[in-house]
């Protein structure tokens, strides 16, 4: 069922609460009044973010859920859109700090920082999605020739935000599910 007054995000951090993971939605733009409802609005505020603070800012929040009373010490990041992307971000500077990296069609850094990920990667993606694909396709190839360990899924027939429910025009209820199993699985596997 699903919750009507949750975001799209919201929503994603209560299923990985219930499927028995800690799980926490930090918002980046709360130092400036918080992520607008309005997406223009909100896509303005992202551009004027400085990614390198917000970057450390999601490790720092890693290394806190790791050191919580009852943590196992492990973390994981997924992201979709944006935070996609700043899931890339993030895999490429926390180094052991991270055991898996999910990201939902997210744009991803310059190719030469593969390296530098000791995390699991996921990357789901959607067939039709151009834009995100140039950088995201070239980052996967590059993540299997530095030998990390990462699994890509194109899913057919799928538009950017095919994972986003509250949005008719580009939700896919089959990719959907199906990524959202792959992004379980792996979790449980890295992360307990």
């Amino acid at each position: 069922m699903r919750i009507a007054a949750l975001t799209h995000i919201e929503d994603v951090t209560r299923r990985l609460a219930i499927s028995g993971f800690r799980a926490v939605a930090p918002d980046f733009l709360s130092a400036s009044g918080g992520t607008p409802a309005d997406p223009d609005a909100a896509r303005e505020a992202i551009g004027k973010l400085d990614l390198a603070v917000a970057t450390a800012d999601a490790a720092a929040t890693l290394v806190l859920l790791k050191s919580l009373p009852g943590a196992n010490g492990k973390a994981a990041i997924t992201g979709f859109c944006w935070g996609g992307a700043m899931v890339n971000r993030v895999a490429a500077s926390a180094g052991n700090g991270l055991g898996a990296a999910i990201s939902f069609y997210g744009s991803a850094p310059d190719p030469a920082l593969a390296p530098r990920i000791e995390a699991k990667v996921l990357l789901h993606l959607a067939e039709r999605d151009e834009r995100v694909n140039r950088t995201a396709l070239p980052w996967a190839a590059a993540l299997r020739a530095a030998g990390e360990s990462v699994e890509t899924h194109v899913y057919p027939g799928t538009d950017h935000a095919f994972h986003n429910d509250t949005s008719a025009e580009r939700y896919n209820q089959d990719a959907a599910r199906l990524a959202w199993q792959r992004t379980l699985i792996l979790l449980r596997s890295e992360i307990g």
